[in-house]
């Protein structure tokens, strides 16, 4: 069963096109995680917060890179890390045209 990981922590910037030069190695590192089929990176600089959405082929998936990414946040120096697990509902998600 596909899972889903949302991430959230608090950043100070960059945002947009800055995030997305600053940033683009690591999503490529991110991009061969095993068991990723995709993510959505997300920000909110009005709350200064940044994160992530991505769909894992499964739990094991999930929670190693759960662990993984953490652990890296952490070395950034972002200590508030949030992650929360969901299971994907493929037969409602497929109606409405969810990426799964």
């Amino acid at each position: 069963m596909p899972t889903l990981v949302q991430f959230d922590f608090p950043m100070a910037g960059p945002w947009g096109d800055e995030l997305a030069a600053a940033f683009g190695d690591l999503a490529g590192i991110i991009g061969r995680t095993p068991g990723l089929r995709w993510k959505i990176w997300t920000e909110n600089e009005e709350e200064g917060t940044g994160g992530g959405i991505y769909l894992f082929e499964d739990d094991e998936s999930a929670l190693a890179y759960v662990e993984e990414h953490t652990a890296r946040l952490e070395g950034f120096g972002i200590d508030e890390v949030r992650a929360k697990l969901f299971h994907v509902n493929e037969p409602l998600t497929a109606i409405n045209g969810g990426p799964v």
